[in-house]
């Protein structure tokens, strides 16, 4: 991997990350429990992964 490959994933794990966080903490401060505001955040973070990797892949 080049280190522009490694910089580019490493901004999307870091802007997954935050999404993540920002999810959980949303749905948490809404009403849900702390499973269920675990299980929103990381299902937001590979929501943004996907979208990610989809377009690398069309991308090439």
């Amino acid at each position: 991997m080049s280190p522009l490959q490694i910089l580019s994933l490493l901004l999307a794990l870091s802007t997954a990350l935050n999404i993540a966080f920002t999810t959980g903490l949303l749905a948490h401060r809404s009403g849900a429990g702390i499973p269920q505001a675990i299980l929103a955040g990381a299902g937001a973070a590979a929501t943004s992964l996907g979208i990610y990797f989809a377009a690398v892949a069309a991308y090439r």
